[in-house]
């Protein structure tokens, strides 16, 4: 289905899904970043957005998301938007990951099988759009919807895999010249046998394939597959009760972004075995490429500010070694920033173990 049916709303804001991959291709090519359109950091963020965009204009706003972002809306939803408390209208549009029959990761599973529950939950109403569903239904059903809005309430459209077309081609790109899989091998080669916790996304996935690649087994790394922006406070949890072990945060800009309070933590705590690795290259690559605001943002000052003892940027692969090594041997809280390309090999495969089984692998190497 074509996405004529946006034409209606004026404000979009929400977190990119490679489900919903059309849509914020759709949305970059007409509006880029705007007064009209705002990545957010995370899906609560941009509940916030839409309601502020409500307050200032009276009109109804559009909010889009993977449906592993359902938790984060949670709050805002409840406590602000609610026709029992301020009656904000908002239009969702939700890419259905984990669908029921439908083959996925299993940090969706659960999440798909719950999802429309959630949101009606929460007195969202939802209508689901699938390959079959027509434009013209699409168009009903925000006419059915109108009182509803009208009063103040939230409507949800949940999007199945392949519902939604663009024909338009939108290039994600940015100029830095190391690779992520590049970063990740530099760090393996440096980590040996410490602990690993990684981000969601493709950066989890290059890592259990160069374990493969080198015949390692995959026990010291803990694939963090859903929960993103949380990766660094389960380091945190472990360093805290394994101070005779380095412990090793391999993260993302946008999950950074995502619960950037977490830095703010860590910080406070500082665990002087832990070091903070964020690749950063501007982008939700995962799901497509779109930006983050990472580019503009100085992570060095910032971990400093959060109370950091170190923190250095890098761009060469001779100046992300020395610091590596460096990080080896430190007795601090270390952040390296490295600056990354955007892209992946065509063929990267996903981990070949369960969830639980890493779990269960970690935990044993772990206790070694």
């Amino acid at each position: 289905m074509k996405l004529d049916f946006l034409n209606t709303f004026e404000f979009f804001t929400g977190v990119p899904d490679s489900q919903l991959r059309p849509l914020c291709d759709y949305l970059m090519q007409k509006y880029c970043i705007s007064d009209k359109h705002v990545i957010a950091a995370n899906e609560g963020n941009a509940v916030a957005l839409a309601a502020g965009y409500h307050l200032a204009t009276g009109k109804v706003p559009v909010v889009y998301m993977q449906n592993s972002g359902i938790g984060n809306v949670v709050n805002p939803v409840a406590s602000l938007m609610n026709d029992k408390v301020y009656a904000i209208p908002c239009v969702f549009i939700v890419g259905w990951r984990g669908e029921p029959g439908v083959h996925d990761e299993p940090q969706h599973i659960y999440q798909g099988e719950v999802t429309i529950k959630l949101l009606e939950d929460m007195d969202i109403q939802t209508f689901v759009i699938s390959k079959e569903t027509t434009e013209e239904e699409v168009q009903a059903q925000l006419e059915k919807w109108q009182p509803r809005l009208a009063a103040g309430k939230q409507v949800a459209f949940v999007v199945k895999k392949g519902a939604l077309q663009f024909d338009g081609k939108v290039q994600y790109k940015n100029k830095n010249d190391m690779t992520r899989e590049d970063i990740l091998r530099h760090i393996v080669a440096v980590t040996g046998e410490d602990p690993i916790v990684s981000t969601t996304g493709k950066a989890s996935r290059e890592l259990f394939e160069i374990r493969e690649a080198n015949g390692q087994g995959h026990g010291y790394d803990f694939l963090t597959v859903g929960s993103m922006g949380h990766s660094s406070s389960i380091a945190l949890g472990i360093a805290l009760q394994k101070k005779d072990k380095k412990v090793w945060i391999i993260d993302g800009d946008g999950a950074v972004l995502m619960h950037m309070g977490s830095m703010a933590v860590l910080g406070a705590n500082a665990p002087k075995n832990v070091v903070h690795i964020v690749i950063n290259n501007g982008a939700h690559e995962t799901v497509g490429g779109m930006p983050t605001v990472a580019q503009e943002l100085d992570f060095v000052q910032m971990a400093k500010a959060c109370g950091y003892k170190k923190a250095v940027s890098v761009n060469s692969w001779g100046d992300l070694d020395d610091q590596l090594y460096y990080a080896k041997t430190a007795n601090e809280l270390f952040l390296i920033e490295v600056k990354c390309s955007i892209g992946a090999r065509e063929d990267l495969g996903r981990p070949t173990t369960t969830a639980r089984e890493n779990k269960e692998g970690f935990m044993k190497q772990l206790a070694l």
